[in-house]
């Protein structure tokens, strides 16, 4: 709320007038350094149709923001209210949001850096002149993100076909291991129908670049690309789904038990990032609503 007092008069009387039966007129008017009698002056004009679109607004920016567990900031909000039907411009999504204090989950990147031993000089990026990802099942790219449980490490290795930026394989343990990705790749082999020609983006890590990875790529028909040596961005859309990931489900959140936290992980991936969250990259859509356009077209 202490936002409120740096906006306009017009703001605070707003906000007065819908708190008045809470904290009282007398209270907030000091608090925010403004008159009783300005505000008596404001209440007794006509109320605005804009004010009264505000307070529609507001309900519907709380269902939004609370639908999506607190993962929305005002950008993604604005886009949700346009899908249903709502013109409305992102300063006033940002106000309105501000007013309510309603803030996206945020948080601090960190990196693990691992061993000069695990990682290897072969292989190429062919991805270089790749821009934009048109088809399905074309490129598919892959990582491994760590996550810290009762002062254990896990692992969660998942792959991704860029071009809907949907979640189609993942594989969560307590080993950083060729084990791990080889069955987030399998799972993304079964939900995908096992398609041929499809080139696989990963890092250069010994788990991606050992010979039980190499062998699951050469018996379906996959072609291997890996970062450049030293350029962790050439798998930036795996990076960004991991911040993600974090901010919006682990930053904060307590789990009584692996079970919980895989549970956890699924339910987000499944049932929020891959079915509801709308993506920037494809145009505020979700995966998936991105995916049954592309088949209707």
């Amino acid at each position: 709320m202490a936002t409120v007092s740096g906006g306009s008069t017009s703001e605070r009387f707003g906000f007065i007038h819908r708190y008045k039966g809470i904290f009282g007129v007398s209270a907030l008017c000091e608090w925010l350094c403004v008159s009783r009698s300005g505000y008596y002056a404001w209440s007794d004009r006509a109320i605005s149709a804009r004010f009264i679109e505000d307070q529609e607004l507001r309900k519907l920016i709380q269902k939004i923001y609370t639908e999506s567990d607190g993962r929305y900031g005002s950008p993604r909000v604005q886009k949700a209210l346009e899908k249903q039907g709502y013109s409305v411009g992102k300063k006033r999504v940002e106000r309105l949001m501000r007013e309510e204090g309603l803030v996206a989950r945020v948080c601090k990147v960190t990196r693990r850096h691992v061993g000069a031993t695990r990682f290897y000089t072969k292989g190429e990026n062919k991805l270089l002149d790749v821009k934009h990802v048109e088809v399905l099942n074309t490129v598919w790219v892959t990582d491994v993100t760590f996550i810290r449980y009762k002062g254990q490490w896990q692992y969660l290795a998942t792959v991704m076909d860029r071009c809907s930026r949907r979640i189609i394989g993942w594989s969560l343990a307590a080993r950083r291991n060729m084990s791990l990705t080889v069955n987030a790749l399998k799972y993304a082999l079964r939900a995908r129908g096992y398609p041929s020609r499809v080139i696989v983006h990963s890092d250069r890590g010994v788990e991606f670049i050992g010979q039980e990875f190499q062998a699951v790529l050469k018996r379906y028909g996959l072609e291997h690309s890996v970062n450049r040596v030293g350029c962790c961005t050439d798998n930036a859309h795996m990076e960004s789904f991991y911040h993600t990931l974090k901010t919006e489900l682990l930053r904060g959140s307590l789990f009584g038990s692996l079970k919980e936290l895989r549970s956890s992980i699924g339910q987000y991936i499944n049932h929020f990032y891959n079915t509801v969250r709308l993506h920037s990259g494809i145009n505020y859509q979700s995966p998936v609503e991105y995916e049954e356009r592309l088949a209707c077209n």
